[in-house]
C-alpha cells in the first residue's frame, strides 16, 4: 500500500512538487524546444481604434537540437478573442538584397498544453530552421474591440480616453534574451500608464525596455490610458452582393449597418453648437467616411431608407475611383445609421478565364470603407444563370455555401456563391476568385424570351382584331 500524503517527509513532498511542476512544465513545451528568441521588437499601434502589432523576432535553433519547421506565437485569451488576422514574413538576404516571403500562420494544436489559457499559433517556416542557424520573422496581427472608452459616456464637448493593456515583455513560449516595447499613441495627451522600469516617453511614444533573459510565458501587465477621437466606426453588418452579368456589367451593391463604437453620447447634442465650434464641439464624433473603389466605376449612387442622400463626392481617375460619403447626421457614441451604395464595372475589367477553360470572376474582399472594422461580413456572388460547378478560392478561412437567386427575365435561377466572414479589417482586402463553368449558349435565352414574348403579344393582338365578339341578333 502506498505511504499517505500525512506520512512523506518535508523532503519527499518537495521533491513530490518539484517533479510535478518539471511535468506540467515541460508538457507546455513546444516541440521544437531548442528554439529560443535571441531578440524581440514590439510596435503597437495605438493612433487609430484598431489595434497594429508589428513584431520583429530574430530566433536561433539551439545545435544540439533537431530541424524546426514553425515558430510558434502565444497570445492571451482576450487577444485572441479580438484577433482579426496574423500575417508572417520571413526576412532572407542581406540590407539591400534582402527579400520577404510569406509564410504561413494557422492555430496550433498546442494550445490546449499552453500555461494560463494562451492561444499559439504556428508560423510555418517553409524551409526548416537548422541546428545553430538563425532566422528572422515580421509579424503583424490586428486586434478590435480592444480599446475600452474610459469614461464610458461622455458629453458633446468632452474628448474621448480610452484603456489599453497589454505586456510590457512579450508573450512567449521560448525564453527571449533581449526586448523592447514601443507603444504609439495618435496625440501628446496620455492621461497615465504603467511603469515597469526602465520605461520612457517621448512626445506620443511610450518605451518598455530594454529586457534582458526573460523567461517563457513571463507576462508584466501595463495599462495605458489615453485620448483617441478617431473615428470609431463599426459595422456591424454588410451584405454585398455581386451580380455578373456576361453582356458586360458587374453590379455591386452594399448594405450597411453602422454605428459609432466608442463613449456613449450623454446629455442633448446641440447642433448649433456642433456647427459653430467643429474642432471643440463634437471631437470625438465623425461625419465623413472615405471608400476606396476600383477604377472606372459608373453610375454610382448613395440613398437611405428615405432616398438619396446628396453629401457624397466621387473622385475618379484611370488608377482608383474615391466616394466619400457624408451621413444625414454626424454619429456621436453609441449612434446608428442604415445606407446602401451601389455602382457598376466593366466586366473585361473582372472576369477571365482559367487554362482548363473555365471562367473566373476575380473580385476583392472585405469592405471598401477605410478604418472600419466589420462585425458581420456577407458577400454574394451572383453568378449568370446556366452557370455550374461554382469553386470560390478566398486566401483564408470563411464560411461558405450556395444558394439560388431570382431576377428579371431568370428561368431556373442564378447560382449564388454565398461567403462570411466576422471580424474583418483592411488587411482583408485581398483579392479572391470564383470558378465556374457557363455555356455561351445561356447568354442567347434571355434574348429568345423577349422576341418569344414580343411574338406572342403581337399573334394576341392580331387574333383580337380578327375576332368578331359582337352579339347578333337571332332570326
Amino acid at each position: 500500500m502506498p505511504p499517505s500524503l500525512q506520512t512523506l517527509t518535508t523532503p519527499t513532498l518537495l521533491v513530490l512538487v518539484l517533479l510535478t511542476a518539471s511535468a506540467v512544465s515541460s508538457s507546455s513545451l513546444p516541440p521544437e524546444d531548442g528554439i529560443r528568441v535571441v531578440s524581440a521588437e514590439k510596435r503597437i499601434d495605438l493612433t487609430s481604434p484598431i489595434v497594429k502589432v508589428y513584431l520583429t523576432l530574430k530566433v536561433e535553433n539551439a545545435p544540439s537540437a533537431s530541424d524546426a519547421s514553425q515558430v510558434l506565437l502565444a497570445f492571451t485569451p482576450t487577444e485572441a478573442q479580438h484577433l482579426a488576422i496574423v500575417k508572417a514574413t520571413r526576412a532572407e538576404g542581406k540590407r539591400k538584397k534582402k527579400i520577404y516571403m510569406p509564410l504561413s500562420v494557422e492555430a496550433s494544436d498546442l494550445s490546449s498544453t499552453a500555461l494560463n489559457g494562451a492561444r499559439l499559433y504556428s508560423v510555418l517556416l517553409g524551409a526548416p530552421l537548422k541546428p545553430g542557424e538563425t532566422t528572422t520573422l515580421e509579424v503583424l496581427y490586428v486586434l478590435t474591440h480592444t480599446l475600452e472608452p474610459f469614461p464610458a459616456e461622455i458629453s458633446q464637448s468632452e474628448s474621448q480616453l480610452v484603456y489599453f493593456r497589454d505586456s510590457a515583455v512579450l508573450l512567449s513560449p521560448y525564453h527571449v534574451l533581449e526586448q523592447v516595447t514601443y507603444i504609439k499613441t495618435p496625440s501628446n495627451r496620455i492621461e497615465s500608464f504603467t511603469r515597469v522600469d526602465p520605461t520612457s516617453r517621448a512626445g506620443t511614444e511610450l518605451k518598455y525596455g530594454t529586457y534582458k533573459n526573460q523567461a517563457p510565458n513571463s507576462y508584466l501587465p501595463i495599462l495605458v490610458h489615453y485620448e483617441n477621437n478617431r473615428p470609431f466606426a463599426v459595422v456591424e453588418e454588410l451584405v454585398r452582393k455581386v451580380e455578373i452579368s456576361h453582356w458586360g456589367n458587374v453590379q455591386i451593391t452594399e448594405h450597411y449597418k453602422l454605428r459609432h463604437g466608442g463613449a456613449r453620447h450623454k446629455g442633448v447634442f446641440s447642433r448649433l453648437e456642433y456647427q459653430s465650434r467643429p474642432s471643440i464641439s463634437g471631437a470625438s464624433s465623425f461625419k465623413n467616411l472615405l471608400a476606396k473603389l476600383p477604377p472606372r466605376v459608373h453610375s454610382v449612387y448613395y440613398r437611405d431608407e428615405i432616398g438619396n442622400i446628396s453629401t457624397s463626392h466621387l473622385r475618379t481617375d484611370s488608377l482608383k475611383s474615391e466616394l466619400e460619403i457624408e451621413p444625414r447626421y454626424p454619429l456621436f457614441g453609441g449612434w446608428h445609421c442604415t445606407f446602401t451604395i451601389g455602382y457598376g464595372l466593366p466586366l473585361q475589367d473582372f472576369l477571365f478565364e482559367s487554362d482548363d477553360g473555365r471562367r473566373y470572376i476575380n473580385l476583392t474582399f472585405g469592405c471598401p470603407l477605410l478604418d472600419t472594422v466589420v462585425d458581420d461580413l456577407t458577400i454574394k456572388v451572383v453568378l449568370p444563370e446556366g452557370s455550374k460547378n461554382p469553386q470560390p478560392v478566398v486566401p483564408f478561412v470563411t464560411e461558405k455555401h450556395l444558394e439560388i437567386s431570382y431576377s428579371y427575365l431568370d428561368v431556373v435561377g442564378r447560382t449564388t456563391v454565398v461567403l462570411k466572414k466576422k471580424n474583418v479589417v483592411g488587411e482583408h482586402n485581398v483579392p479572391f476568385q470564383v470558378y465556374y463553368e457557363f455555356n455561351p449558349i445561356f447568354m442567347l435565352a434571355e434574348p429568345l424570351m423577349l422576341v418569344s414574348a414580343a411574338l406572342l403579344f403581337f399573334v394576341a393582338c392580331i387574333a383580337y382584331l380578327h375576332m368578331d365578339l359582337s352579339i347578333g341578333k337571332s332570326s
